[in-house]
């Protein structure tokens, strides 16, 4: 091939590429109103979502299930009568006490912004012993083997006996108060001062003055602190309103 030859084939233009006709663009599906709705696409339901859906479904059926066993339960149980003698029990508090009361909210505060400087949680307040307390010429008793405190069923007990005091517009302060305080746990003992219980008694055998019980029975702790209540702060209001103030009651 001749170099003339060479220079006027690079000269020539490309062999043009056979392009396709483009498709004229179709209306939106709004513009055009004789169109039917496009259906929704059908989820596809994988081995995976099959599970998922299952797992759901048995959560949502054991939870409805003890929520209407523990309804049941707590509709069972015979009224609480508040015994008028317990409103005369042991309920004395002294200058000493209410020191120690006042220590314990102070320890408790100070923990709270210790843990947070820490990047911590802080220490609950209410720890969980393994024997109950003694005093009072109580010896201190074990818990019995494989109990397990229910704090719902606590704060159910506790309503109906509230209620029962006449003061079933101010459940809200008492369940607020004893959450704060024990998380209605009879177990519950403030690990800076030693009060115990539910309603937190100061000294724990206090609470003998309702029932010989005292260490381990709830309804006893509860029908203690009620007439604690009654008569140191006259309602469950009174005594939150005061635990807001000071930190304690």
């Amino acid at each position: 091939m001749s170099p003339g030859q060479q220079l006027s084939d690079r000269s020539a233009p490309p062999r043009a590429r056979s392009r396709r006709a483009r498709r004229p663009e179709r209306p939106a599906r709004q513009d055009r109103p004789d169109l039917p709705p496009r259906r929704p696409r059908q989820p596809v339901l994988t081995p995976k979502r099959i599970a998922i859906m299952a797992v759901t479904v048995a959560v949502i059926a054991g939870g409805t299930t003890y929520l209407v066993k523990t309804s049941i339960y707590n509709n069972s149980l015979p009224p609480q009568v508040i015994d008028p003698a317990v409103l005369a029990g042991d309920f004395e508090s002294s200058p000493q006490l209410d020191a120690l009361k006042a220590h314990a909210a102070a320890a408790i505060q100070k923990e709270k912004i210790e843990a947070d400087r820490e990047g911590r949680k802080p220490l609950d307040p209410a720890k969980r012993p393994t024997q109950a307390p003694g005093g009072g010429g109580f010896p201190p008793i074990d818990f019995p083997t494989g109990s397990n405190p229910d704090p719902g069923s606590n704060k159910a007990l506790g309503k109906t006996m509230n209620e029962a005091m006449g003061w079933s517009d101010e459940w809200g302060c008492l369940e607020k108060l004893w959450d704060k305080e024990s998380g209605w746990n009879e177990r519950a003992m403030n690990r800076y001062s030693g009060a115990y219980g539910i309603p937190q008694s100061l000294p724990g055998s206090k609470m003998a003055s309702a029932g010989s019980d005292w260490q381990t029975n709830s309804a006893t702790q509860i029908k203690w602190g009620l007439g604690y209540i009654k008569n140191r702060y006259g309602s469950p209001c009174g005594a939150w309103g005061h635990s807001q103030r000071v930190g304690w009651y």
